[in-house]
């Protein structure tokens, strides 16, 4: 049994992994993305299709280091590739088709199953790997019903892991951050605010191409809308939060996510309109709202200068991470 079940084909097949990168190249070309990116992803699906070798059997043997030497398997292609081949999911579908859940990126984390992820969404209001890991350092985590010391201990240490293998700078450390330093993971603050900026405005002008989201949205319209774009490197994704939190508080038309890509390295973040403090009424990126005192979109008026090592700053800092998560 063992030696028929070894020479069985390793899962998924080069066809299933083609026609992943298909349908992603078709959503994206319907979503108005850079015609570039749209090539790319159809390249490597032509690649895919035409390989003897088992890209799947490549990947667990060799790693994404060895697919990254096919024609058309870059480092971004091949990292989505990782993550389907090893977690049976590919992110950027979920979004492309409309499948918008902070639940669904903490799926992902050793540990934490779907009703889990519900729970720690739903009674601690986060929506990142960043937001949960400071909660898992700040005693939030073990709050949430079913999780324990131990297993909040180990959710830390898988999150820690996951961040620190795609080499992104986490904003906290613990609970009281350090003073933060510019994250050379992340694009720019100005670059997010930018894009914030252009796709509320598309989205009030209804210029922008709509996906119909699978939560909160029973008679299945395509209401949500999606702004790509390509800034500094970068391949962005704008849209509407569409979580419990967000429609709970009536701010599904203000609170804009905004996913980022660059060679393999991915992230999110989100852009809301701040309610207290020195930037009430301005547009922040939460978790930088430092940056946001020095940096806002182009044309934006009365920019505000804080100084970055005054005791007023250092208040202001800790202020924001205490309310982060009530805010969201």
């Amino acid at each position: 049994m063992d030696g028929l079940a070894s020479s069985l084909p390793e899962r998924p097949d080069n066809i299933e992994i083609a026609d992943l990168l298909s349908r992603i190249a078709d959503l994206l070309d319907t979503q108005n993305e850079n015609f570039y990116r749209v090539r790319a992803y159809r390249n490597a699906a032509r690649t895919a299709r035409g390989l003897d070798d088992s890209i799947t059997t490549m990947l667990r043997k060799g790693g994404r280091s060895q697919i990254e030497r096919l024609p058309s398997i870059g480092r971004s292609i091949s990292t989505l590739l990782d993550e389907f081949v090893h977690t049976g999911r590919a992110r950027l579908l979920d979004r492309l088709e409309g499948q918008v859940s902070p639940e669904d990126l903490f799926t992902t984390v050793p540990g934490i199953g779907e009703v889990l992820a519900h729970r720690i969404h739903e009674e601690l209001g986060i929506e990142t790997l960043e937001a949960l890991e400071v909660a898992a350092h700040d005693g939030r985590l073990e709050t949430v019903t079913a999780v324990g010391p131990r297993r909040a201990s180990g959710i830390r240490d898988s999150v820690a892991a996951i961040l620190d293998r795609s080499t992104r700078r986490r904003a906290h450390q613990r609970h009281l951050p350090k003073l933060p330093l510019r994250r050379d993971h992340e694009p720019e603050v100005a670059t997010l605010l930018a894009v914030d900026s252009e796709y509320r405005e598309k989205a009030k002008t209804g210029s922008l191409k709509t996906i119909s989201p699978r939560r909160f949205n029973s008679m299945r319209q395509a209401w949500l809308p999606v702004l790509h774009t390509q800034r500094d490197g970068w391949s962005l994704t704008a849209m509407f939060s569409n979580t419990a939190r967000a429609h709970q508080l009536g701010t599904t038309g203000d609170w804009v996510v905004i996913y980022y890509e660059r060679d393999g390295d991915e992230n999110q973040c989100t852009v809301v309109t701040e309610r207290r403090g020195p930037l009430a009424g301005r547009r922040v990126v939460r978790g930088r709202e430092w940056e946001c005192t020095k940096n806002e979109a182009p044309g934006s008026p009365n920019k505000i200068t804080l100084r970055r090592n005054d005791d007023d700053h250092r208040a202001t800092c800790r202020d924001y991470s205490l309310h982060r998560v009530s805010d969201e």
